[in-house]
């Protein structure tokens, strides 16, 4: 019997400022094949872009129930699903003014399709992988042609 496929994402955000322009950037490996995804926002912050490098990562995907472990060197998406933080959120509804329900509610949604594993690994260190990512998330920041984050922007001209 063949072992069954592992799908291995490894993502990465940045913002230049917070909130600035920002971008993401992700890497699928599949066996031997990978892919990259990246794309630039107008204005956002750091976690949001952390946060849709995954979303899109998953979004992206063709293949459901499939094992998914997904590398990421952002303490705040890592311990919002491995700690169950992003559970206590939804039960509450947000309460307290947690932020990026927007995105999360998106994750959450998604996730169900995946049994998905996260793992965290230093930034800007020696993994290839994770050292790519930012430099698609920074490229994709100062590029041109940048996207609205919608629900970042939705917010912020709330609160003006």
């Amino acid at each position: 019997m063949e072992p069954k496929k592992q799908l291995v994402i490894y993502t990465d955000g940045a913002a230049r400022g917070n909130p600035g322009k920002g971008g993401y950037g992700a890497i699928l490996i599949w066996g031997d094949r990978e892919k990259e995804l990246s794309a630039g926002y107008r204005l956002t912050t750091n976690n949001r872009m952390e946060l849709t490098a995954v979303i899109a990562a998953l979004k992206s995907l063709t293949k459901k129930n499939i094992p998914v472990n997904i590398y990421t060197d952002s303490q705040y998406v890592f311990n919002s699903v491995e700690k169950k933080w992003l559970d206590g959120w939804i039960r509450t509804d947000f309460k307290g003014d947690k932020k990026n329900k927007d995105l999360w509610m998106e994750y959450y949604h998604l996730a169900k399709n995946y049994s998905i594993k996260f793992f965290w690994v230093k930034g800007h260190a020696e993994n290839i992988y994770n050292n790519r990512c930012d430099e698609l998330a920074t490229t994709a920041a100062d590029g041109n042609n940048l996207l609205v984050d919608e629900g970042y922007e939705q917010i912020r001209n709330k609160l003006l």
